[in-house]
Formats: C-alpha cells, sequence, structure tokens
C-alpha cells in the first residue's frame, strides 16, 4: 500500500493528473469546434502543461504546504526535463507560426513565476491576479491553441468557448484557493483572503452561472453535449460548496482536479452510444 501511496503522490506531484485535465478540456474543444484531432499536437500539450506546471510550483519552492515534496523533487526534476525534451521533439515538428502562437501563454507561464517586478515580485504576487492567469493560460491552452493549430478562423464560437472556458476554471480554482488560505502569505490577496470563504465560493458559484447563461447561445439545451456540460458545472458547484481550509488531503488536487477528465470520458462515452 505504501508504494502505491508513492507513486499515486508521483502522479498528482508531477502534474501528470492536471496535465491529462488540460488535454482533455483541449479534446472537448476540438470537438465542439469540429477540429482536426491530432495526437502529436495533444501530446504537446501534456508535456506542455507538466513542464509549466513544474516550473512554476518548484522553481522556487517557497509554500509550506510543499515541505513535504523536497525529498521527492529530484525525482520531479527529472521527469520534468524529459517532458520538456519530448515537448521540443513534438514542437519543432510544427511550423514556425504556431510557435508565435503560443508566446503570450509562454510569457504568462515564465513571468508567473520569474522576479521580474520590483522588490523580486512576479505576477502571482500581484493581490488577485494569480488566479485570473491561471485561468486564461487553461483557456487558452484548451481553446485558443488548437483552434490557432489547426489555422481555422477565429469565430463567434471559440470567442464563447473561450469564455466559458474561462469562468469554468475560475471556478475550479475556488476550492483550491479555499485549501491554501492558511497557508499563503498574507500580501497575496488572494480571494479568500479578501472576501473570506463564503464570499470566495458565492465568486465561483456565479462564474458556473455564467457558464450556463453563455451556454444558452452556443447549444441547444437538450443535446447530450448540453446536457453534459450542465452536469460537469453542477460537480463543480458542489465541489465549490464543500470545499474546507482544512479537506481531505486530495480533495482539490485528485477529485476537482480530475473534473474535466471526468467531463471528457462521459463526453467520448455519450458520443459512442448517440452516433
Amino acid at each position: 500500500m505504501k508504494g502505491l501511496k508513492s507513486i499515486f503522490d508521483f502522479y498528482i506531484n508531477s502534474s501528470i493528473h492536471v496535465a491529462l485535465s488540460v488535454v482533455c478540456l483541449a479534446l472537448i474543444s476540438q470537438k465542439e469546434l469540429n477540429l482536426l484531432h491530432e495526437q502529436n499536437f495533444n501530446w504537446f500539450l501534456f508535456f506542455g502543461t507538466i513542464t509549466g506546471y513544474n516550473f512554476v510550483k518548484y522553481a522556487a519552492l517557497a509554500g509550506l504546504h510543499h515541505r513535504n515534496l523536497t525529498e521527492r523533487l529530484k525525482s520531479i526534476q527529472i521527469f520534468s526535463v524529459f517532458c520538456f525534451i519530448a515537448l521540443i521533439y513534438l514542437g519543432v515538428q510544427f511550423e514556425f507560426q504556431f510557435w508565435i502562437f503560443c508566446l503570450p501563454l509562454a510569457l504568462l507561464t515564465l513571468l508567473y513565476a520569474l522576479p521580474f517586478l520590483p522588490h523580486k515580485k512576479n505576477l502571482r504576487m500581484i493581490p488577485t491576479l494569480k488566479i485570473f492567469i491561471i485561468a486564461a493560460v487553461w483557456a487558452g491552452v484548451s481553446v485558443y491553441l488548437p483552434v490557432v493549430y489547426n489555422l481555422t478562423d477565429w469565430s463567434i464560437e471559440a470567442t464563447l468557448l473561450t469564455t466559458q472556458r474561462f469562468l469554468l476554471v475560475l471556478a475550479l480554482i475556488i476550492p483550491f484557493e479555499i485549501r491554501d488560505f492558511n497557508y499563503d502569505a498574507s500580501n497575496l490577496g488572494t480571494l479568500p483572503q479578501l472576501l473570506g470563504i463564503k464570499k470566495t465560493k458565492l465568486f465561483g458559484l456565479l462564474m458556473l452561472t455564467a457558464c450556463v447563461i453563455l451556454g444558452i447561445f452556443r447549444e441547444s439545451w437538450f443535446s447530450s453535449t448540453s446536457i453534459l456540460h450542465f452536469i460537469m458545472l453542477g460537480i463543480t458547484g458542489f465541489s465549490i460548496v464543500k470545499a474546507k481550509a482544512y479537506q481531505p488531503a486530495y480533495y482539490a488536487s485528485f477529485f476537482v482536479e480530475g473534473i474535466p477528465t471526468l467531463w471528457f470520458l462521459l463526453y467520448f462515452i455519450f458520443s459512442e452510444f448517440t452516433c
């Protein structure tokens, strides 16, 4: 059992779980926008997410809740290097124009972690900005990149989907913000620090409500796609309501972060039965 727990912890802490969620959102976007599914591109997103997340999380190991990772950090670093090599190997096969499209997201990720502002501050240290940067990067990777990779003209549908994805990720972040409430430095100005936990939950639920409203303009209320979408929004809402400052170890990092993967699995099953 101890060995299985170590493997599971590595799966979570090395960002494999979050990378699966990002790729699943991208796959859903490709399906909903009628884009081509290219294996190399999706692997590129997978390895890119692991590389970016691990760079942000472990570049400067400062959070108190990361101290228990120090003994395993070396293995995660080695794993991240291999993921970065795979990312470059896949990326050099793409057109140079695609790399230009990737630059804004790459810069946001770098500046989120690197201290380029006065007093050695990065974007993460700017009060309340953190969750909006994360949501923007997730929306960019899961909608914007699939569209530009396919050289498809940007459409109103893509704009609505990007906005929905941005709002959804904002909501998904709320349980993490509440979890970290007792660990985050007071100068970070996180939503729970500024609004309190109850109002932060309300903020997350409002983001989900906005997703529902936007859904009215995108799809039929009674299509299998919209029904699944509303189910996932409901599960996300439940995870926000049940979130606590002191929560089970894997509540946010596994259950909440796995909601997009569950969405994709149900999406795949429903599409198989409705073909």
